[in-house]
């Protein structure tokens, strides 16, 4: 048994719209590392800030949650989740990275779309101490970090 959705009625995924080329200002084309069959990553609009350049890699097809994500998609996601943490290791100069990925409220999932975020972690970064420190940044300073990570993963700067 599948757990109810917690997508409101009518609910506009901001994820589903960025692929459909509706940006704003939390979303733009130069957010995009990374795009595959089934999945794509982006610089988080989102950051801790302790841990900038944080990444979200989120699979192509809706899906609320881990609970109804089929194997084909996890693979992607998993794969390309993989490719962006060697990626931020080897262009960010962090010493390690964290893989977060939440479900319902009550695991902290605020946006209907499964999404796995991957953050640069350095020595005393407090990440987990700072949980409620995270703040909104602007596509300038996004797309400086997307460049990099672009570069380090052989990417190009295309959402197909």
């Amino acid at each position: 048994m599948h757990p109810a959705t917690h997508e409101p009625p009518g609910y506009a995924c901001p994820f589903c719209r960025f692929q459909q080329g509706l940006f704003d200002e939390l979303g733009m084309p130069s957010d995009v590392v990374a795009v595959t069959d089934h999945a794509f990553a982006r610089i988080a609009p989102k950051w801790w800030p302790e841990n900038p350049g944080a990444v979200l890699v989120i699979p192509r097809t809706h899906v609320e949650n881990i609970y109804d994500l089929s194997p084909e998609d996890g693979l992607a996601v998993w794969d390309l989740t993989q490719r962006v943490a060697i990626g931020i290791r080897s262009s960010y100069g962090c010493e390690g990275t964290t893989i977060r990925q939440h479900n319902e409220p009550a695991g902290d999932q605020d946006v209907w779309h499964l999404h796995v975020h991957v953050l640069p972690r350095y020595p005393g970064d407090r990440l987990y101490q700072r949980h409620g420190d995270a703040v909104w940044v602007d596509s300038d300073r996004r797309a400086t970090f997307a460049s990099r990570l672009r570069v380090a993963l052989g990417t190009p700067f295309v959402l197909d």
